[in-house]
C-alpha cells in the first residue's frame, strides 16, 4: 500500500510498500491489509501504526481526522501529528497534547457564541428601537 499522512499545511509522511495499517476509531482499532476493501474512517486521536519491510513497525501519534482507502492509496488527513519510537510515551503525549488542546478549543467556541449571541441581541435590540 501507499501511505500519505497529510497535517493542514503539510504533508507529515508519505511511505510506498506498506505493508499493513493499525489506526484507531472511537469504536476501536481498525487494522488495514494490501487486499482489503475501499474504505473511509473518521480517526480518533490516538496512534497509528504502520509497518513497511525496510523501517518495520512505526508509531506516529496522530489527532482526530479522516482516513480514506482507495485500492493501493490510503490516505489519513489530520490536524496534528508527531513521530517516535517510544509507544508509551507517543500516547502520554497524544493524550496529554490532543485532549487538552481540544478542552482548550472548546472553551474558546463557548465564549466565542457567547460573543456573538450578545452582539445579535444588541443588533436586534438597534433594529427594533
Amino acid at each position: 500500500m501507499n501511505l500519505k499522512v497529510l497535517l493542514p499545511f503539510q504533508v507529515f509522511a508519505e511511505k510506498t510498500d506498506v505493508i499493513r495499517i493499525v489506526a484507531e476509531t472511537r469504536e476501536g482499532s481498525f487494522g488495514l491489509l494490501p487486499r482489503r476493501r475501499d474504505c473511509v474512517l473518521a480517526l480518533a486521536p490516538g496512534i497509528l501504526i504502520y509497518e513497511t519491510a525496510a523501517q518495520g513497525e512505526v508509531c506516529v501519534a496522530v489527532d482526530e481526522g479522516v482516513l480514506v482507502k482507495t485500492g493501493p492509496d490510503v490516505l489519513v488527513s489530520v490536524r496534528r501529528a508527531l513521530g517516535g519510537t517510544d509507544l508509551v510515551r507517543l500516547r502520554e503525549v497524544a493524550e496529554r497534547e490532543f485532549l487538552h488542546q481540544r478542552e482548550d478549543e472548546q472553551g474558546v467556541r463557548q465564549v466565542m457564541a457567547k460573543l456573538e449571541a450578545g452582539f445579535m441581541r444588541r443588533l436586534e435590540g438597534l433594529r427594533h428601537g
